[in-house]
């Protein structure tokens, strides 16, 4: 706790106006950018931390996945630069192995706050580029097998020099990635958010001074801590163990092993991945920064989902994961893909407490961030375009209700691109947008469904490069719940041929006289489906969204007309 008495009431109006500059970095970045990815499905997140990098408050629409990848970019950029930090300097890294990230897409800025001569903390974001250079476009294509292959990598660096920007330096940023001036455009929405937030936070400090910002900023961190440490006090004590398995890693390696094992003591919780595979060839492994922040995320969905986002949730959580492991990679281990891997840390933590607190679990969800790239060369304009996606699916089934259809779940929350906005942007053509019949689930509560997109390139020949998971490990039911569909991508001719494609499609060529499906997996109902009652049943037949093959397959003791 600070030494300076905060009482609760100041503490409360003081840290909402901290989240409020957050809030807003967050939408004038979602204003400002020129990437479809973060104007319209909000690939990007803003935080504020402290003078020691301890993340203070994240913006409330924020993606989780960033959690612990701005607290990493904040660790190592003190330790890199220590009390050579100056106002106007604005940081700039991406590289999982040497700046704290956790992929290279993301790119993090950071730009200091001063109390006159003394450094208060920071205004930082990240932003999900759609290509950051690299073999492939779109820089997530499967089957990269080292991170030379995925991008450019930045370590820290200093972007602006005392409110000089670094020419030198964008230029070099920008003659690596494909697409200069949508990068630009990013990047410039980045720097402004900095700015804007630097300027809010300034104000806060002027009002209340520097010695009570950083005492507030000690007791939202403590505060958080014990509330954190209150929440897993209420479950038993114990050891309990998941395993899962990845499909494969785009480069030879299938069924991926992740093993969890978590001890629980009083207010204390560890997290064990010993077991796990070493790291992959391919580009779905993890830093230890991208595990904690699925691990995170999991415990507070299960515990308190109110907890606030900052270094309170990690000091409560221990996290041990073996170096060199699928959890733990090191360099020059490739990791772009690596928030699939995430989704099935999420499900390894579901699945180990799902005995203790079957009330709050979920069956496991769709456990993909399905992605596609289309990339050619627009013929309106006869420049290069990249339209990168990634799609929602099936959300697993709970307690007391049915699982939602179609929606990002755990630790992303991005929104999905309208298709008008598709066909506006891109020489590309939606020509299906579904929900995709009879696949979430049986069981007492259903679980959700997946989604079908077929998409056509208009006027020219493009690339497509999808990567998707549970293609081949169904989503699980609990307790009886049957498993949810797998997904699949395939190509569709319009002469009505159709050619599978593997699960990680690299360097499709795409004609305009075929079509590109993307079919993403359900998800795992909850309970037996003898529990699920008939006026459900009838429901699920009224919906369209179970057929009657379904029904008569899945609940043969069904009442009603089918």
């Amino acid at each position: 706790m600070s030494q300076i008495a905060i009482d609760p009431i100041s503490l409360e109006i003081t840290w909402n106006g901290l989240k409020s500059i957050a809030d807003e970095c967050f939408i004038s970045i979602m204003r400002s950018a020129f990437s479809t990815n973060v104007k319209e499905r909000h690939d990007h997140s803003t935080a504020i931390a402290d003078a020691q990098g301890r993340l203070i408050v994240q913006a409330e629409m924020a993606l989780p996945i960033h959690l612990a990848s701005m607290r990493g970019l904040m660790t190592t950029l003190i330790e890199r630069f220590g009390n050579d930090i100056s106002p106007g300097d604005i940081f700039i890294a991406n590289d999982p192995h040497v700046a704290g990230g956790t992929h290279l897409p993301d790119i993090n800025l950071a730009m200091p706050v001063f109390d006159g001569e003394r450094l208060i903390g920071f205004v930082a974001n990240i932003i999900h580029h759609a290509d950051v250079g690299g073999a492939a476009v779109g820089s997530m294509s499967g089957g990269l097998n080292e991170i030379y292959k995925e991008g450019l990598r930045i370590p820290i660096m200093r972007l602006f020099s005392k409110g000089v920007l670094d020419e030198d330096l964008l230029t070099l940023l920008l003659l690596n990635m494909r697409l200069p001036d949508e990068r630009k455009g990013d990047l410039n929405a980045q720097i402004a958010a900095c700015k804007l937030g630097v300027s809010r936070l300034e104000d806060i400090v002027r009002e209340h001074g520097g010695d009570r910002i950083t005492a507030v900023f000690s007791e939202i961190v403590a505060r958080t801590e014990m509330r954190m440490r209150k929440a897993i006090q209420s479950l038993p004590d114990g050891v309990f163990a998941f395993t899962d398995y990845m499909d494969d890693d785009g480069a030879g390696t299938e069924d991926i092993k992740i093993v969890l094992r978590i001890e629980k003591t009083g207010d204390r919780i560890l997290f064990d991945f010993e077991g796990t595979d070493p790291q992959v060839p391919g580009n779905f492994n993890m830093t230890l920064n991208i595990t904690r922040s699925a691990v995170c995320f999991s415990l507070k969905a299960l515990l308190d989902p109110n907890v606030p986002n900052n270094q309170g949730i990690f000091d409560a959580i221990e996290i041990r994961a073996p170096l060199g492991s699928f959890a733990n990679c090191v360099a020059p281990a490739a990791v772009a893909l690596r928030a699939n891997s995430c989704q099935r840390i999420v499900d390894c933590v579901f699945g180990a407490l799902a005995p203790q607190i079957p009330e709050r679990v979920i069956a496991a969800a769709n456990g993909a961030n399905t992605s596609a790239v289309f990339t050619g060369i627009d013929p309106r304009t006869g420049q290069l375009y990249v339209y990168l996606e990634t799609l929602g699916g099936g959300m697993g089934a709970r307690a007391t209700f049915d699982g939602k259809d179609g929606v990002q779940v755990n630790i992303t929350n991005t929104s999905n691109l309208p298709v008008e906005a598709i066909e506006l942007e891109y020489p590309l053509r939606v020509e299906e947008y579904a929900l995709i019949e009879d696949t979430g689930g049986a069981g007492r509560y259903r679980g959700g469904l997946g989604i079908r997109r077929r998409i056509r390139p208009v006027g020219h020949t493009c690339e497509f490069n999808g990567v998707g998971e549970r293609f081949r490990h169904k989503p699980w039911g609990l307790f009886g719940g049957s498993d949810g569909a797998s997904g699949r991508f395939y190509l569709a001719a319009d002469k009505g041929d159709q050619t599978m494609l593997a699960p990680k499609a690299s360097c499709i060529v795409l004609k305009e006289d075929a079509v590109a499906v993307l079919e993403t997996p359900g998800a795992g109902g909850y309970g037996a489906p003898t529990e699920r009652s008939d006026a459900a049943i009838a429901e699920d037949l009224k919906s369209g969204k179970f057929s009657p093959a379904y029904v008569q397959a899945n609940y043969p003791d069904f009442a009603g007309n089918v």
